[in-house]
């Protein structure tokens, strides 16, 4: 009884000192239970995707304003315009503002806690309970005022690793943002060629129009010089008709694209009714010729994908950390006493510290099953990652080779074009002089007219797939980073599921 008494004794004077040695001893145990529990999957390396090597730099997700190279006001203001009023953008905005909260609320859950309470208690104690007279039988009024205290030592790092998970899930929101903006200012610009591209058909259409009316009458005069038959003028009147449809099918998508370009930037359907688009005021940029890998990192969903990989990692430390004890160190100081007259003397201070430890032995294998899910949900994160850099790695390869092949077409489309209209005229002098026929002519002007709307189709489709190119390498053609950072266990390269710590 001596030994115990003293054992006891030291138990109080050292209470924290108990409580890391038994903390010890428990961990022991533990570290043998989940270190067959690891991920199988690992992330795809650039280099493996033929992809030219480069070193990754941090990328700040906030959006870029490519649009501004172009040099075109009016495309300018409305894709700013869209930034700031469309409704998915505003969406993705608050969700980014929701992780943000929530972030802020994980890491203060983990910090120490401290509150002041005040109680006040109107009872009548039982005659024949525990409490002696002249308490016994009474009606007094107890009261207490205290502050209390607590806070988790964070030993093992489940703490820490759960701050960092929801940073890095504060990180991939705000690339998810980015995203967002990126793809609503590519879509912005993309209809606003489809419309440039559209007016142009209609001028294109309108000028064959006119060019067929000109034919009309000059087919009655010659109908009227006994020079051509009836036959060549129902022809030539026939053809009107037909370029009339195509203006007014032509006029039917001029309405609509106006009409979403406007929804697009956040406004009625008709607020764009009198947009007219220039296809010439919009410069080609010149595109990488080949693609280093820190382009494709500034890709928004190759960044979010990153971000969440490196999320699951965390969470998988936190699951681990739950196999270790858990300390918790409680403490009160203030007064108490039954009347309020007795509340604030000194004899009525009180206080408390209360250290603990808990490590749950037996829990029908939860711990292990919840770790089991997280390094599957890390697994998952990795595969989505790979596939978004399997996509991005696809989809610049793609728009770089489409960019090539027109510019390959439009070369050779400029020199049918103008052999084409050579050809027109020869034939128009020959009709005009009574050397050949009107059918000639009208099988001139059809290809003619076919290589105009070819030449503005291919224009379009330049500047298109441009777009495009700008939103799959995340909003720069620029091949080198600003300031290269060295490569780090958050880079696509190097990113890995983790292991045990033990």
């Amino acid at each position: 009884m001596k030994y115990l008494h003293k054992l006891g004794s030291a138990q109080a004077a050292h209470p924290v000192k108990w409580v890391a040695l038994a903390a010890m001893g428990l961990t022991l145990s533990a570290c043998s239970t989940h270190g067959d529990i690891q991920g199988r999957l690992a992330a795809l390396e650039s280099g493996k995707l033929g992809l030219q090597q480069a070193t990754l730099a941090e990328v700040d997700a906030a959006p870029q304003a490519w649009w501004t190279g172009y040099g075109d006001r009016q495309l300018a203001s409305l894709i700013e315009r869209a930034l700031a009023d469309n409704p998915s953008i505003q969406v993705a905005q608050t969700r980014w503002q929701r992780v943000q909260a929530q972030a802020v609320a994980v890491q203060g859950e983990h910090e120490a806690k401290l509150q002041a309470s005040g109680e006040i208690d109107r009872q009548h104690f039982t005659a024949h309970g525990l409490y002696p007279y002249p308490v016994a039988g009474a009606s007094l009024t107890s009261g207490t005022a205290q502050l209390a205290g607590s806070w988790e030592l964070d030993l093992f790092g489940r703490q820490r690793a759960e701050i960092d998970s929801s940073i890095g899930q504060t990180k991939a929101a705000s690339a998810d943002l980015h995203a967002a903006r990126l793809l609503l200012s590519t879509q912005v610009a993309r209809t606003y060629v489809q419309l440039g591209r559209l007016q142009s058909q209609r001028a294109v259409a309108q000028r064959t129009l006119s060019q067929r009316e000109e034919m009309l009458a000059l087919v009655k005069q010659r109908v009227q010089a006994g020079l051509d038959t009836k036959v060549e003028l129902k022809q030539a009147d026939g053809a009107l008709p037909e370029t009339r449809v195509q203006l007014e099918a032509l006029d039917e998508q001029i309405v609509l694209t106006r009409h979403a370009l406007a929804v697009l930037t956040g406004q009625a359907p008709n607020a764009l009714d009198g947009l007219t688009v220039t296809l010439d005021a919009l410069p080609v940029q010149q595109a990488p010729d080949n693609v280093p890998a820190d382009l494709l990192a500034r890709r928004a969903d190759v960044m979010a994908a990153r971000w969440r990989v490196e999320s699951s990692g965390f969470e998988v430390d936190a699951a681990r950390a739950l196999f270790y004890p858990n300390v918790n160190l409680t403490s009160y100081a203030g007064y108490n006493a039954i009347g309020l007259e007795n509340l604030f003397k000194p004899t009525s201070w009180q206080w408390g510290l209360m250290p603990a430890v808990h490590l749950p032995l037996f829990d029908g294998q939860q711990r292990r099953a919840n770790l089991m899910g997280k390094v599957a949900e890390q697994d998952a994160a990795i595969a989505t990652y790979n596939q978004a850099v399997l996509q991005a790695a696809q989809d610049v390869t793609d728009l770089l080779a489409s960019g090539q092949s027109l510019t390959r077409q439009q070369r050779e489309q400029q020199a049918a074009r103008a052999s084409i209209e050579t050809a027109y005229d020869l034939a128009m002098q020959r009709y005009r002089a009574g050397m050949g026929t009107y059918l000639i002519v009208l099988n001139a002007e059809s290809s003619v007219l076919n290589q105009r709307r070819l030449a503005i189709d291919l224009q379009a489709r330049v500047l298109d797939s441009q777009f495009a190119l700008y939103r799959a390498l995340g909003g720069s053609l620029q091949t080198t980073a600003a300031s290269p950072a060295p490569v780090s266990s958050s880079s696509p390269q190097t990113i890995q599921t983790r292991g045990d710590r033990t």
